[in-house]
């Protein structure tokens, strides 16, 4: 199966190389001892691990920003509500931890094909088929998933920069329905392309 969503980004890298299971079983760890650090500043020598990571992966710039710029706006926001309800420290080490992740998790789909990922996921899915349930579909609706959540959220930014150039980003109803409509336009075209590869049944 190609890439479904576009965000892979063909490569040679030993990012790309490492196999799939390998990549999103560090994800993980590395998601849970970010939750670990406490303090901003071995949460910074992190960052430094993480676009090391990036230039490892030599996925260009503009990809790695890509990641994260979805997210700007919410960490801003995020940073200012933690400084108001708790202090500094850890309004810095809140906002460090989830734009550090969001970056990890795009890394992954930077370096990673849907169908390694789907592979990936299906084998540890495989116990699920003493439930009934089927390993391959589940593992679909997974990396699906996950390569959706920065699609709508790249999608909520262009809606975003659309408001503000029309003067109404103050309006959530000028927010919300082109979003909606935009999020449902790209779960066309992916039904689209699933029922071209015969998976719609």
């Amino acid at each position: 199966m190609n890439d479904l969503t576009g965000s892979y980004v063909p490569g040679a890298s030993p990012l790309h190389r490492l196999p799939a299971g390998a990549k999103l079983a560090g994800l993980a760890v590395a998601c849970t001892g970010l939750v670990l650090l406490r303090s901003p500043l071995p949460l910074a020598g992190a960052g430094v691990v993480v676009a090391a990571l990036y230039a490892l992966a030599r996925v260009g710039a503009a990809a790695a920003w890509a990641q994260v710029r979805p997210v700007r706006w919410f960490a801003v926001a995020l940073f200012g509500m933690q400084w108001v309800f708790a202090d500094l420290e850890s309004a810095a080490t809140t906002v460090l931890r989830i734009v550090l992740a969001v970056a990890l998790a795009g890394l992954v789909t930077l370096t990673t094909r849907t169908s390694a990922m789907m592979s990936a996921l299906e084998r540890c899915l495989a116990p699920a088929r003493f439930a009934g349930l089927d390993p391959f579909r589940l593992s679909l609706l997974l990396s699906l998933t996950i390569r959706s959540v920065p699609v709508v959220a790249g999608l909520a930014t262009r809606v975003r920069e659309a408001q503000r150039a029309r003067g109404v980003e103050r309006s959530l109803r000028a927010f919300a329905v082109p979003l909606v409509v935009s999020s449902l336009r790209h779960a066309d075209a992916l039904g689209e392309a699933l029922s071209a590869r015969g998976l719609d049944d």
